[in-house]
């Protein structure tokens, strides 16, 4: 039998003990409840007090237990933390899914500054309604919205995210043995519906595209370069459907795959020559140019998504301005290089100096795309007056592909990486509009061509400068 520890003592033997950690001059009472060992604080620093203390720690845990309560409880703060350390693993291990970051910062940000001084095992209703109440306030203030009459309730979406976070922490307190399954509240979200982002219209679509080029133009020296890689940016989520952000900033040239689908266009005559009066008779063929893109960071998990002749274009850009290469080459040469970068601007004092480029990987968009939607009359929706975001891109993809592409839901739902369920739930309203266009025989790809003529009232518009 191995000798114990001077810091250890026992009180009834194989049942109750007090024991110093290293580095720390409180004792800690442990104590063993059907079989499994329990340990807490006795917050004393006197051997004689924490000894008293551990005996009432020990009755205490032994009429829980006939009463049917757990013997010993924790902190929700305490476990909470443990349960984002074992969200972490899994994400660093690969086996975790995209929504475990949010369930981190729903934890940290919300459930522990608010929930963190209650016992696990005493979160009732009304600690749920402190929660709620409380989770209001700090999400409108980071708003900016302080005023009662400017708090806005969050989207039944957050909610259940928020939710599915307090049942990690929850499941874990009960694998612990530091609540029953009993005592685990019901959480219900009760939040308001999410509003669909408004998508674009054929009209502005073309608006949108086709102001790219002298918008980029007009930039300084600095900023051609993310403007260049804006307009390849929202290509490739209008002809993908991809999320905004992580799905596509997250990219990288090993995750595309080139192909292609020669389709004949029929035969056709070549302009005559002296030798040949009557031109001379060739195949012409659409090499129907596609990317298969494996999207690793999707909020439902990894899925493969296709990307037509917009987005080879688009990524073919990229190449061109990042490695002067054709995209097939850089695609092979670079696969571990991201693919949402631009060449860092050097002004002539740097280049003298010998100063290198160095790509930049943008965090985000957003900004940059809501000044060049302001400044060509489509930041806001002209019916709903709503503001647009990328994630309007998303939409009007969708959008596009019910009504003019014929795309059946199944398929639209693998593409975006979203249920058949949430398309139904966004897009029912299509309904009436997706009959009409299917019967006209029109395909998305022709409404929206940027070398169409741009209307007028969405030329380019300079912000006036205010003087100080």
């Amino acid at each position: 039998m191995s000798e114990r520890k001077s810091t250890t003592h026992s009180i009834i033997e194989g049942e109750l003990l007090v024991a110093l950690r290293e580095r720390s001059s409180i004792w800690q009472a442990r104590y063993c409840v059907d079989g499994v060992w329990q340990r807490t604080t006795t917050g004393e620093r006197d051997l004689k007090k924490a000894k008293d203390r551990a005996k009432e720690l020990y009755n205490e845990a032994q009429w829980r237990k006939k009463s049917n309560i757990t013997p010993i409880t924790r902190f929700f703060r305490d476990v909470a933390k443990t349960a984002v350390k074992r969200l972490q693993t899994e994400i660093d291990s690969g086996s975790g899914k995209v929504i475990y970051k949010d369930y981190i910062t729903a934890i940290e940000t919300y459930l522990i500054p608010i929930l963190g001084k209650y016992k696990v095992d005493s979160i009732d209703y009304k600690a749920l309604e402190h929660l709620n109440a409380e989770r209001i306030k700090k999400m409108n203030a980071k708003k900016g919205r302080k005023k009662d009459s400017e708090l806005k309730t969050p989207t039944k979406s957050t909610l259940l995210t928020h939710n599915a976070a307090l049942n990690r922490v929850f499941d874990l307190a009960i694998e612990k043995g530091y609540m029953t399954v009993s005592s685990k509240p019901n959480l219900i979200a009760k939040g308001k519906a999410s509003e669909r982002r408004d998508e674009f219209t054929e009209e502005e679509i073309r608006a949108l595209r086709g102001n790219f080029e002298k918008w980029i133009d007009r930039g300084r020296a600095d900023a051609k370069p993310v403007r260049a890689l804006l307009r390849d940016y929202v290509e490739v989520l209008l002809d993908t459907g991809a999320r905004a952000g992580k799905e596509l900033l997250d990219l990288k040239w090993v995750q595309i795959q080139l192909n292609y689908e020669p389709k004949s266009l029929g035969k056709t005559k070549t302009v005559p020559t002296e030798d040949n009066q009557h031109g001379e008779d060739i195949e012409a063929v659409d090499l129907q140019r596609l990317a298969f893109i494996r999207i690793e960071t999707g909020k439902t998990g990894k899925r493969t998504a296709i990307g037509r002749a917009d987005t080879v274009v688009a990524l073919g850009r990229i190449a061109q301005r990042n490695y002067k290469k054709p995209l097939a080459t850089v695609i092979e040469e670079n696969p571990k290089d991201y693919i949402f970068r631009f060449v860092e601007f050097l002004n002539d004092d740097e280049k003298k100096a010998g100063k290198k480029p160095k790509f930049i990987k943008p965090t985000s968009f957003v900004k940059l795309f809501n000044t060049y939607l302001e400044e060509h009359n489509l930041l806001y929706h002209p019916v709903s007056g709503k503001k647009r975001q990328p994630y309007s891109l998303r939409h009007t993809y969708a959008t596009l592909m019910l009504t003019h592409d014929k795309v059946p839901p199944h398929t639209l739902a693998k593409q975006m990486g979203t249920s058949i369920g949430m398309l139904e739930k966004h897009y029912s309203h299509l309904e009436a509009i997706k009959a009409i266009h299917q019967l006209r025989g029109e395909e998305s790809r022709a409404l929206i061509q940027a070398d169409s003529v741009v209307d007028a009232k969405y030329a380019y518009r300079e912000k006036k400068k205010i003087s100080k």
